[in-house]
């Protein structure tokens, strides 16, 4: 009897293994893993170089974004979206330019950071440019010869 009773155990075992390990396997095909994707978010800052206009500054930007983006793609393949933030300094004033979102097919379809970026149009005048702002100039102690 115990012969037997071994034999059973063996062959139910086999028959659990022979119908669990394909039923797994089918289970894995018909609905695979979540893939863990993620959107890799980047700020940048960047500092106006003397005598440089707004459209020089811009570009500059944009061309930090790009870069910025494309690094983003390379360096994870999880990477689905990409969010960069891109402000400048001038004069100890800080303000954003311009913002760059795009998701991987965008970005394969067309990395052109002017085709997705949103620009920020008050940073032209918080960032003491254009025609109504001139350059703070340093105080002076008028006060020493008196």
């Amino acid at each position: 009897m115990p012969l037997i009773a071994k034999r059973i155990r063996i062959a139910q075992a086999v028959v659990l293994l022979g119908t669990a390990v394909p039923i797994w396997l089918t289970m894995g095909a018909i609905a695979p893993q979540i893939v863990r994707a993620y959107t890799a978010r980047v700020d940048l800052s960047i500092d106006r170089l003397p005598e440089e206009n707004y459209e020089t500054l811009l570009q500059r930007a944009e061309a930090a974004a790009r870069a910025a983006a494309q690094r983003s793609f390379d360096q994870d393949i999880l990477v689905t979206d990409v969010s960069i933030f891109v402000s400048v300094q001038n004069n100890g004033a800080i303000a954003p330019v311009l913002e760059l979102a795009v998701t991987r097919p965008q970005w394969r379809q067309r990395p052109d950071p002017r085709r997705w970026a949103k620009y920020f149009k008050t940073a032209r005048s918080l960032l003491y440019f254009g025609d109504n702002f001139t350059t703070p100039a340093p105080a002076t102690n008028n006060q020493a010869g008196k």
